[in-house]
C-alpha cells in the first residue's frame, strides 16, 4: 500500500544534508521492497525482512534514488553548502518518495552537472551504478565483445553507453520497439529477441550481461551461454549484494557531464501519482527509467 500523507520534515544528522527533493525515481528495487517480494523463496523473504523490517518497512517512506536542492546541513558537513544541487542512491535508508529527504554526506551522493534538470540526474543512480558495478565484476575493458540481455531497462541502458565508455564492441539486445533507442545510445548491434533465439552466428563473446535479471527468461537468453568464449564471463544484475562507492556516482556525474552518460526517462510522475507510477514499472516493460517529479505547493 502507498499513500501520500503529511509527515514532519526530516531533522538531518551532523554529518547529512538535508535535501529539498525536486525528483526521485521509481524502481524496481523499489517495487520489490513495497510487496515484500512475495515470488521469492522463503528464506530470500526472511533475509529480506530481517533488513527492510519484519511486518513492514521500518523506513515508511520508500524510495532510494534522489535529486534536488541542498536546503540544510548538519554541524560538520564540509563537502556541501546550502543550496548545492545534488543527487543521491541513498540504499536502505529510503525516504526519497517525499518533499525533504536527509542523506548521509559520506553516502553514495554528488552534485548534479548543470547541464542536467532534477528529474535526468535521478535517472542516473540506480541503473548507471548497478551497471557500472556488473561491468566492473565482468572486467570489460577495451576490445572486448560485451552482449547486453534487456539493453533498454534502466540498467541496460546505462550498460550499453558505460560498455563503449570503457571501450567495449557491444551488442544490446532488446524487444522490437527498442531497437532504434540503444542503437542511439552506442549499441554496435541491436538484437531482436522475439525475433532471434540465439545470438548472431560464429560470434563469441568475452561477457554476456544479463540486465533484465533472473526473473526473465526467453529461448535467446538461454542460448547465450552458448556463445561465451572460453574463459568468457556472465553477470547478472541480480547476482550478490551490488558494491558501490561515492567514487562511482561521482564518475557518473562527470560522464553526464561530459555527454558520454545520457539519462533515459520513460514516463514522469507526481507524488500523488506513486500508486500508479509502481503500477507501470512492476509491468516489466518500461523503457530507461520512470520519474516522480516532486512538488513543494503541498506536504507529502
Amino acid at each position: 500500500m502507498l499513500e501520500v500523507r503529511e509527515v514532519r520534515k526530516p531533522v538531518p544528522g551532523d554529518r547529512d544534508v538535508l535535501v529539498k527533493v525536486g525528483a526521485a525515481a521509481v524502481t524496481p528495487s523499489d517495487c520489490f521492497i513495497r510487496s515484500g517480494i512475495p515470488s521469492a523463496p522463503i528464506f530470500t523473504r526472511f533475509l529480506f525482512r530481517l533488513v527492510v523490517g519484519v511486518s513492514k518497512p521500518r523506513q515508511p517512506i520508500l524510495g532510494m534514488v534522489v535529486a534536488g536542492e541542498v536546503a540544510q546541513i548538519g554541524k560538520t558537513v564540509t563537502r556541501f553548502q546550502r543550496g548545492d544541487r545534488v543527487f543521491a542512491f541513498t540504499k536502505f535508508r529510503f525516504g526519497a518518495y517525499a518533499q525533504y529527504a536527509a542523506v548521509a554526506e559520506t553516502g553514495i551522493l554528488t552534485g548534479v552537472p548543470a547541464t542536467l534538470t532534477d528529474a535526468q540526474a535521478a535517472a542516473i543512480p540506480y541503473g548507471g551504478l548497478l551497471a557500472l558495478h556488473c561491468l566492473k565484476k565482468g572486467r570489460v575493458g577495451r576490445g572486448e565483445r560485451v552482449l547486453i540481455y534487456g539493453a533498454s531497462g534502466a540498467v541496460g541502458t546505462a550498460a550499453v553507453q558505460l560498455a563503449k565508455y570503457f571501450g567495449a564492441d557491444v551488442t544490446a539486445v532488446c524487444g522490437p520497439s527498442n531497437l532504434e533507442l540503444v542503437q542511439s545510445l552506442g549499441a554496435d548491434v541491436a538484437i531482436d529477441y522475439t525475433t532471434q533465439d540465439a545470438p548472431n552466428p560464429g560470434i563469441e563473446y568475452d561477457v554476456i550481461f544479463d540486465a533484465a535479471g533472473k526473473r526473465k527468461t526467453s529461448p535467446f537468453k538461454a542460448a547465450c551461454h552458448e556463445a561465451l568464449r572460453a574463459g568468457g564471463v556472465c553477470v547478472s544484475v541480480d547476482d550478490g549484494r551490488p558494491q558501490m562507492a561515492p567514487s562511482d556516482i561521482a564518475l557518473l556525474a562527470r560522464l553526464a557531464a561530459a555527454g558520454a552518460l545520457t539519462p533515459v526517462i520513460d514516463r514522469c510522475y507526481s507524488l500523488a501519482q506513486i500508486g500508479a507510477a509502481h503500477e507501470y514499472v512492476e509491468r516489466g516493460h518500461k523503457k530507461g527509467n520512470v520519474i516522480v517529479n516532486v512538488s513543494h505547493e503541498s506536504a507529502a
